[in-house]
């Protein structure tokens, strides 16, 4: 009796002192957690109301940074940016990658860099503190914190080189009120042009900001025989055609989903109120989340396509930026009001910037190109990025049919004539192939 009792002691401290000696299993941090933490860096922008132009940068750089960390684990077989961004110095690497929970890391260096470029800056920290509860139980939380932190600062030193401090101090864009031609405020809040100092952001991989630069706009004349009048006519008929045919044609469904502006601004009588939605990059690269989710991508190969897609979308809007202020053409409202009928009004609220190409265009083309390059032609997809916003779904039988449709949404709206879009879509793919090119992850 005495012996058995031995043994069973003897076999109890054996086996807590090898669950002590056992390493804690790890958590496993998956691709769902990158999709989350892109979805509360998008919210934060839209409750922010960061502008298309800034908003792509704020993407682009968290996006690289996760995809940077994730790119050392050599068994993914991903290539760094180090040397395809000419400037990108690269990170601090880990001195063993054992050490750290790779994944882990990635999510949270994607907060950490999403954090220092937003406003409201406790939105992220109450979301990290939420999610790091339940990660602090991995043996490997400190040291990925630690890494994740390392790493951000890498990246925003990096980031704090690309001349966006410096444009914040740059004159507003001056009106040129003589030359009926050049852009002047619209209604309903007549705002300053919009960061008229984007071409003066460092590009990733464009030689410069003007290097797809795009046919110009047709030569302005408001002669009733010219061919700027007549485009200008197109848009006020194609607005009303929307109007007459209703539900009985998806005009106007068009041009409210690919609205994707952050900020429109409702007067009536004297109360004046905002809708807040995301920008025409979100909605690209929500619908990549939404492919990527379809394809069940693993961890890594969802940062490479978030990384992709986010570089694209910011080159497209350099790209735009450049032409928009160096036409600097009017808007469609502006001149029909003027001459043609002053009660006509847009079915989109004209964003504040010039005309010429459409930035909604470009971005979607660069997108569509980089997308099809991730998921092959003719992907079919349901894209329901729009459902929060009280939109419907819409389905598309490839990503060019998409952006092509997000083109045309701007003449729907009332708010570009149509060389800026068909343009504005040759643009775009012009810079997603070079992005194609370029970026080989």
């Amino acid at each position: 009796m005495i012996i058995s009792r031995f043994y069973k002691v003897f076999t109890l401290i054996v086996l807590l002192g090898f669950m002590a000696c056992t390493p804690k299993e790890d958590i496993e941090v998956t691709s769902d957690d990158y999709h989350a933490a892109l979805d509360k860096l998008t919210e934060v922008m839209v409750y922010d109301i960061f502008s298309p132009p800034v908003a792509s940068r704020v993407y682009a750089y968290p996006s690289i940074a996760a995809y940077e960390v994730i790119a050392q684990d050599t068994t993914q077989n991903l290539k760094s940016l180090k040397g395809q961004i000419p400037h990108f110095p690269g990170i601090s690497k880990s001195e063993n990658l054992n050490d750290i929970n790779v994944n882990m890391a990635s999510v949270m260096t994607y907060l950490n860099v999403g954090e220092e470029l937003i406003f409201s800056t406790q939105k992220i920290k109450t979301y990290k503190d939420s999610i790091y509860k339940v990660w602090s139980a991995s043996p490997k939380f400190e040291a990925s914190l630690a890494y994740a932190d390392r790493v951000s600062k890498d990246i925003m030193a990096w980031a704090g080189q690309d001349n966006y401090a410096q444009t914040r101090t740059m004159p507003k864009f001056s009106i040129n009120t003589e030359d009926p031609s050049r852009w002047v405020p619209t209604p309903p809040d007549y705002m300053d042009g919009i960061e008229p100092n984007w071409i003066k952001m460092r590009t990733f991989v464009q030689d410069s900001s003007s290097q797809f630069r795009p046919k110009g706009p047709t030569e302005f004349s408001m002669e009733k025989d010219s061919q700027f009048y007549k485009e200008l006519i197109e848009v006020y008929d194609a607005v009303n055609k929307a109007r007459e045919l209703g539900d009985e044609s998806d005009m106007i469904e068009i041009a409210q989903f690919w609205d994707c502006n952050p900020y429109v601004s409702t007067h009536k009588g004297h109360m004046m109120f905002a809708t807040k939605k995301t920008t025409p990059g979100a909605h690209w690269i929500l619908i990549n989340k939404l492919v990527a989710k379809k394809e069940n991508l693993n961890f890594a190969e969802t940062a490479r396509s978030y990384a992709m897609m986010t570089i694209g979308v910011y080159e497209a809007f350099i790209s735009s930026w450049d032409e928009k202020y160096r036409s600097n053409l009017i808007r469609p409202e502006t001149l029909i009001n003027e001459y043609v009928d002053e009660q006509w009004t847009p079915i989109l609220q004209t964003p504040p910037f010039p005309e010429h190409t459409s930035g909604h265009s470009v971005v979607s083309a660069a997108s569509s190109v980089i997308m099809t390059h991730l998921y092959g032609e003719n992907y079919q997809f349901d894209d329901t990025t729009e459902l929060p916003y009280g939109l419907p779904v819409r389905s598309f039988e490839s990503f060019d049919a998409a952006a092509e449709e997000a083109a045309i949404s701007r003449l729907y709206g009332g708010i570009h004539y149509m060389p800026a879009i068909t343009e504005g879509l040759k643009q775009g793919r012009k810079v997603g192939n070079h992005v194609v090119e370029k970026i080989k992850i």
